[in-house]
């Protein structure tokens, strides 16, 4: 268009040549309109004949649905918060506690938090809403070399998406249970129970009550006996558990229409599901504290000894569960975050959103040692006897708990339906993020008509039959499997140092602060980005050499080894995840026809040359690649989503 004018404005009288100018400005609008996704009615008659066929190629395009975007800031740290906030917190997190030193543990994780946590948080975020892409096509915009990280990450999902909606399944079990007379894990009259059931609360009621050798509660029995029928190892698969088979339907209906509009239907889901579970809380803290033994149950949680610190093992497991707990290379904060406004201050979010996740840890711990603490009380055993982590903390000493209570049945309901939510929000978001990462690919393909909610129908039928593996009566070690070794493994930790090196070193920290800036309008604290280069990926290498040196064989409750060919199973799924980013490298570079320096100079840059900021870049700002410098403007639109795929 300016050079149209300008040739008018200098007399500029060739009739040909300001036709074909013109004709070109027109084209050139016209597809714009179309991209932009502001077509027009109909402008064919301007076009030359010939093009004709090209406009009504473009008004095909205005068949793609739109990406969507959260409704506002709250439903973002809703969804956010739900999948962050999950059974890990109540089951995990307090049992570290106890086990690492009480509340000198709380140093560690704190440290890990401020140098690992928040950095990763803030980077997987940001790479998200700057692109508006997906945890694969993403890495198109800052270093294809490791695109691998994508794959890698949403095969570590997918695991998670099978494996995690299994305690959803027996949630909804407990929750059917809750409606009878009595709730059946407070008494010892099923016809599950044995000979060695003991009714710990009812004990005063016999003048000569003495403990059997071997007793067990019926909550124990309740879970090993008549809710998963477990076999005596994972070489006896056993029987398929028809009943918990109908649950997991149910599991993956429920997570089918809660998900299957995208985020316009996850973020008003997310009002109820991340809301509630945090008034159950309270409300069973309240009744914790109140229980005979509840005080000695939360000194034991927090009463500190310094001594542990000295532990390397203590260290671990810190920096581990900072990682696991926060979603770090786990592709969801990337999904999440490609779906905010562009200038949404996702600095800010990180904070607020990493308070949330480590202040719930640590409130959920007062409610489980307060039971714990009545439970040693009951017994009369040490509390680091009772004490456990695990499905079976939530199956077993919560439900006990409740079954104290007035109207246990109200109580068990309500519990159970938080079980449900809290296994539901991380359950949404695995989902959304495949989902996103596969229509982000293929555009053209899954933004059409119904053709998004037929995928995810596949997704969700396809987990549902692989899942039924793990509800079998040897389902629950293939489970213990999977959470070791691929969903919360080592990989997550390889995992991590990769995308370090791959913004910190190849992309660039600095280029990666400019990118920020634009978004929110200033720049992050300058620490951050020294963690990134350095502090996560020594701190991630290190706790993963580490883990190998103190390597001990998986124990399923602390008793039961595994064959080597699970050990070997295990392993394999595990680093299979990894190897999926040298895999893609040398793919990459074996496609390519330039020489093997060169692809991965051509690889180091953005493959669709487009880049934020439009600031001259020193070659200090991605050291270990000088040459990616693009000065291109990028508004993370989903304009580069047709240009890439069409």
């Amino acid at each position: 268009m300016q050079q149209l004018r300008s040739m008018l404005s200098e007399g500029n009288t060739d009739q040909s040549a300001v036709t074909a100018q013109t004709q070109t400005t027109a084209r050139m609008g016209e597809e714009t309109m179309v991209m932009e996704g502001n077509f027009p009615k109909d402008h064919s008659h301007n076009l030359p004949a010939q093009d004709i066929s090209l406009v009504k190629g473009q008004k095909k395009s205005q068949l793609l649905l739109d990406r969507g975007q959260w409704a506002n800031k709250l439903e973002f740290l809703l969804a956010v918060a739900g999948t962050l906030v999950g059974l890990g917190n109540l089951w995990r997190f307090p049992y570290l506690c106890y086990k690492n030193g009480g509340g000198a543990f709380l140093i560690p994780y704190v440290l890990f938090l401020l140098s690992c946590g928040i950095p990763m948080f803030l980077l997987e975020t940001a790479m998200g809403q700057y692109t508006s892409q997906g945890c694969i096509t993403c890495w198109r915009h800052f270093c294809p070399l490791f695109e691998g990280i994508g794959y890698a990450t949403q095969v570590v999902i997918a695991y998670a998406a099978v494996s995690y909606i299994i305690i959803q399944a027996w949630a909804f079990f407990y929750l059917f249970s809750s409606f009878s007379a009595e709730v059946p894990w407070a008494s010892c009259r099923n016809p599950w129970n044995t000979e060695s059931c003991v009714e710990f609360d009812k004990r005063n009621l016999s003048a000569n009550w003495t403990v059997p050798v071997n007793a067990t509660s019926p909550a124990t029995e309740f879970w090993e006996r008549r809710v998963l029928s477990i076999s005596t190892g994972i070489e006896q698969i056993g029987r398929l558990r028809w009943e918990l088979a109908l649950c997991l339907l149910l599991a993956w209906i429920l997570c089918y229409f809660c998900v299957w509009k995208g985020v316009k239907s996850t973020g008003k889901v997310v009002y109820f599901t991340a809301t509630f579970p945090y008034l159950m809380l309270i409300v069973l803290l309240a009744r914790g504290l109140t229980l005979p033994g509840a005080i000695d149950g939360i000194k034991f949680y927090l009463y500190p000894d310094p001594a542990r610190l000295v532990d390397p093992q203590v260290w671990m497991d810190a920096g581990a569960q900072v990682l696991f707990s926060f979603g770090i290379c786990q592709g969801s904060l990337t999904a999440l975050g490609s779906y905010n406004h562009y200038n949404n201050d996702c600095y800010k979010d990180t904070f607020v959103l990493c308070l949330v996740n480590g202040g719930s840890s640590f409130v959920a711990g007062f409610a489980i040692f307060s039971v714990l603490g009545f439970m040693s009380y009951e017994q009369g055993l040490p509390i680091s006897e009772v004490a456990a982590s695990g499905p079976g903390l939530a199956f077993i000493a919560y439900p006990r708990a409740v079954a104290m209570m007035p109207l246990p049945q109200l109580w068990s309901i309500c519990f159970f339906v938080m079980v449900i939510l809290l296994g539901a929000d991380t359950q949404f978001v695995s989902l959304e993020c495949l989902m996103t990462s596969v229509t982000d690919m293929f555009p053209t393909v899954f933004r059409r008509g119904y053709r998004r909610e037929l995928l995810l129908l596949c997704l969700c039928s396809v987990c549902f039959f692989l899942g039924l593996l793990l509800v079998t009566e040897g389902g629950l070690y293939f489970l213990q499997l999977f959470d070791h070794y691929v969903c919360s493994g080592n990989n997550l930790l390889l995992l991590s140092v990769c995308q370090s090196i791959a913004i910190g070193w190849i992309y660039g920290v600095d280029r990666l602060y400019d990118n920020i800036e634009d978004m929110i309008g200033y720049r992050p604290w300058p620490v951050i980005k020294y963690c990134w280069l350095y502090v996560t990926p020594t701190v991630c290498l290190g706790t993963f050499i580490f883990s190998l040196v103190q390597y001990k064989p998986l124990k399923f409750n602390k008793t039961y080894l595994y064959p080597d060919w699970a050990y070997a199973l295990g392993w394999f799924l595990g680093l299979a995840c990894v190897a999926l980013v040298p895999l893609w490298m040398i793919w990459k570079v074996y496609r390519s026809k330039l020489t093997v320096w060169q692809s991965l100079k051509q690889l180091c840059r953005p493959e669709t040359n487009k880049a934020l900021n439009q600031k001259q870049q020193s070659p200090e700002q991605c050291p270990l690649n000088p040459d990616s410098i693009l000065n291109l403007e990028y508004k993370g639109s989903g304009v580069v989503e047709l240009e890439m795929h069409t």
